[in-house]
């Protein structure tokens, strides 16, 4: 089995720009999440108030729910024992003025599907035809919840994104 240092390094190597990053399986939720901490990456960008150096690291930070890297990192990012990643493009379309108001067009879902063929061609992995789904797994690798505790299936994504949302307070 190949050590995830070894995946990571091999994705730097191939990926594009630093505009793409993996994501572990779990901490992905649902697109909503996934856009929602790529609208609040997009504003910190924009402001100059970024964490992190990159926008990878900054979009990992978000997701995480922390302003600490290394949390951010062990959190989101692959783990030993991972099965399946996310791998993530941040598009640098301009976010809206009003809240809401980013349009974001269907083609942003196919426009770089070369490249992501590319990558996972390079990391001898596979795609999976799903989308992101809420998980208490999702919720404890994040740090939401304690082992034993659990948040209903109709209010996981509600705990996601306030995660998300709180990465700076």
């Amino acid at each position: 089995m190949i050590e995830p240092s070894e995946v990571v390094a091999l994705f730097r190597e191939w990926r594009p720009s630093e505009r793409w990053l993996l994501l572990a399986y779990d901490a992905a939720c649902s697109e909503f999440r996934l856009w929602t901490a790529w609208a609040a990456l997009r504003r910190l960008e924009e402001s100059g108030r970024m964490v992190a150096r990159t926008c990878d690291a900054e979009f990992l930070r978000l997701i995480s729910g922390t302003h600490q890297l290394s949390s951010a990192f062990e959190r989101a990012g692959i783990s030993s024992g991972d099965q399946s990643a996310w791998i993530i493009h941040l598009p640098e379309t301009v976010v809206g003025e009003e809240f809401g108001r980013t349009k974001v067009l269907r083609t942003s879902y196919l426009d770089d599907e070369i490249e992501a063929t590319r990558l996972i061609e390079h990391l001898g992995a596979r795609l999976l035809a799903r989308r992101p789904i809420p998980s208490e797994a999702g919720l404890l690798r994040l740090g939401v919840i304690e082992i034993g505790d659990s948040i209903e299936e109709a209010r996981q994504e509600d705990a996601f994104v306030l995660h998300t949302a709180l990465a700076d307070m």
